[in-house]
């Protein structure tokens, strides 16, 4: 059985500002989000990690790093979702120039482009998928960190929850929180802590 630890980066200053999207712009972490992540390392401290990985962008490469004080390695299908025309906008902004795409993307995210040129979610949603089963693939049980992102974790967890990829808001991921899922050798998916401090 796999212990995956999953989390979304620490605060970037895109996050901070209204939560404007971050895609795959390659921001920083602000001195909050450097604190989150040390914050994260000392609740993960008594968890012996089999491997760490993390998206290439460096919000989520600095916290994995941060957090678990080892060699993380870097895989694209952990990438955010490319957000399209949306990119480095708030909601309000960009309701303000086309909120039929946001209409579009709500109704049916699966098959509808983010930001009317990104990716759909069905794309995402393969992609994640993809790397989580190679994981088990690789490794047949243990800890493993991985670090990604608020857009493609929640399109993920729908997924293997059963939800409709268009209830994928209804929960959040928080900074630098972990939350912990199971994957059994058989396919089984259980997701044990959301956003826990555990």
């Amino acid at each position: 059985m796999l212990n995956i630890y999953l989390i979304r980066h620490g605060e970037t200053a895109w996050n901070a500002d209204n939560n404007r999207y971050c895609g795959r712009t390659d921001l920083p972490l602000t001195e909050k989000g450097l604190k989150q992540a040390e914050l994260l390392r000392q609740q993960l401290q008594h968890i012996q990690l089999d491997g760490v990985f993390s998206s290439p962008l460096q919000r989520a490469f600095t916290t994995a790093t941060l957090a678990s004080g080892a060699n993380v390695v870097k895989d694209d299908r952990l990438i955010e979702a490319d957000f399209g025309l949306w990119e480095g906008k708030t909601k309000e902004e960009f309701m303000a120039e086309n909120a039929q795409l946001w209409h579009n993307w709500m109704r049916d995210p699966a098959g509808n482009k983010a930001g009317g040129t990104g990716e759909t979610g069905a794309a995402i949603v393969q992609r994640v998928d993809d790397f989580f089963q190679w994981l088990q693939k690789k490794y047949q049980r243990g800890n493993f960190l991985v670090a990604a992102h608020n857009g493609v974790n929640r399109l993920f967890l729908a997924h293997k929850l059963g939800m409709p990829l268009r209830n994928y808001r209804l929960f959040f991921m928080e900074n630098a929180l972990p939350s912990m899922f199971t994957l059994e050798p058989g396919g089984s998916f259980v997701l044990r802590h959301l956003n826990s401090k555990f």
